[in-house]
């Protein structure tokens, strides 16, 4: 059953080195203050897995948190390349990351499997396709009533999903609406599950593609209004493309990415206090 608590002590009590991590999000609903209260508490050997990894997961590997990354697309959504992550890639900064890449669909279905409890994942997939030549992870079974060439992938059974949401009861239920990507079957097939939410309420309104995920299968709920920036949350704030266009700049310099984290995260307490070392227009990133 969940329990209410705060992002500190949900991150203390539950996220220990060499974890595998899914923080999910497309876009939307994407968990930054609990990647920086991983950066904060200095967690290492974590193997973060993401269909779409952006700028936290930069911050992360950059910070040294990371010594794998399970994905499907890397990249600033609308801008560019993720620095920190081709640099740990390229030239092993701050130490060597290990790559595991997937197509979306195949990582999609691998979290399925994994909320479904079995074993793999099956799927019309990468016929023509060189990316299993790359990852010994993907492979090729023959389905035992038609013969048909398939291809197969193990379920993804994150160790912590965490997990950005519009509301919790104070039950721990957590209610979310928007584009949803994978935050369910994410939450569904892991060990241990933090949501952050931008508020606590007594009672849910209904709402146009809502989902609910009950709270016997959360184990921290941490109340954090505006958790999602610079992405959105719908009903709530709006995306802050600002921050993505000037993140570039910051992330390409070594010294520059650092100074940067060392006072916006470390130097501050919380996501409350980050936000403020913010432009108070809340339309860039200052350096």
């Amino acid at each position: 059953m969940a329990k209410l608590m705060t992002l500190k002590a949900a991150i203390s009590e539950l996220v220990d080195d060499g974890d595998s991590v899914a923080l999910e999000g497309f876009t939307h609903l994407i968990p930054f203050a609990a990647g920086h209260e991983i950066i904060r508490q200095c967690k290492k050997d974590l193997t973060l897995i993401r269909m779409t990894p952006d700028l936290i997961y930069d911050q992360l590997i950059g910070m040294g948190c990371a010594k794998k990354m399970i994905f499907s697309w890397g990249g600033n959504p609308g801008v560019g390349s993720l620095h920190r992550f081709r640099d740990a890639v390229e030239h092993h900064w701050p130490h060597p990351l290990e790559i595991e890449e997937h197509a979306h669909a195949d990582m999609a279905n691998a979290y399925e499997a994994g909320a479904s409890n079995l074993p793999f994942a099956t799927l019309r997939a990468y016929i023509g396709c060189d990316l299993p030549k790359y990852n010994s992870t993907i492979k090729e079974i023959e389905c035992p009533f038609t013969g048909e060439k398939l291809a197969a992938v193990p379920s993804i059974r994150p160790d912590l999903t965490v997990i950005h949401a519009q509301q919790a009861d104070r039950e721990g239920n957590v209610f979310l609406w928007g584009i949803t990507g994978v935050q369910k079957q994410a939450v569904l097939a892991a060990k241990k599950v933090i949501v952050t939410v931008e508020e606590v309420v007594e009672n849910f309104e209904p709402s146009a593609n809502q989902t609910v995920i009950p709270g016997w299968v959360i184990d921290a709920v941490c109340e954090v209004p505006g958790g999602a920036f610079p992405s959105y949350a719908q009903g709530y704030n709006s995306r802050t493309n600002a921050f993505y266009q000037e993140w570039d700049a910051i992330s390409r310099d070594r010294e520059t990415f650092q100074r940067w984290m060392e006072v916006h995260v470390l130097g501050t307490r919380d996501f409350a206090e980050f936000r403020k070392s913010i432009p108070l227009n809340g339309k860039g990133v200052a350096a």
